[in-house]
């Protein structure tokens, strides 16, 4: 069984940084891309960040680049995203997300989503 459980949300000042995990299971990580996605309240899902499978490639949304940084740890069947220089509007709740390719992609086909953790950016 396919198991993609994040961590690390929280309460966040702006300008103030996050660190992200997905902790993955019930699959072969190192074979497959990853994805992080986020959903505002009262929003849809938005695409944030993908990595390959060997974690050699990352892509970014344009509203994140510069300030997250996406990595992975395929001894430890791990994905994190580093978030720093956080604003309001980066309050959402935060999903890993496994595609069926080992090729990153800014429009991933999801196959199973993670439960998600929440991030809010506020003073």
């Amino acid at each position: 069984e396919v198991q993609l459980v994040e961590s690390g949300g929280g309460l966040v000042q702006p300008g103030g940084s996050l660190r992200l995990s997905c902790a993955a299971s019930g699959f072969t990580f190192s074979s497959y891309a990853m994805h992080w996605v986020r959903q505002a309240p009262r929003k849809g899902r938005e695409w944030l960040s993908g990595i390959d499978s060997g974690g050699q490639i990352t892509i970014y949304a344009e509203s994140v680049k510069g300030r997250f940084t996406i990595s992975r740890d395929n001894t430890k069947n791990t994905l994190t995203l580093q978030m720093t220089s956080l604003k309001p509007e980066d309050t959402a709740v935060y999903y890993c997300a496994k595609v069926s390719s080992a090729l990153v992609s800014p429009f991933p086909i999801v196959e199973y989503w993670g439960q998600g953790t929440q991030v809010t950016v506020s003073s």
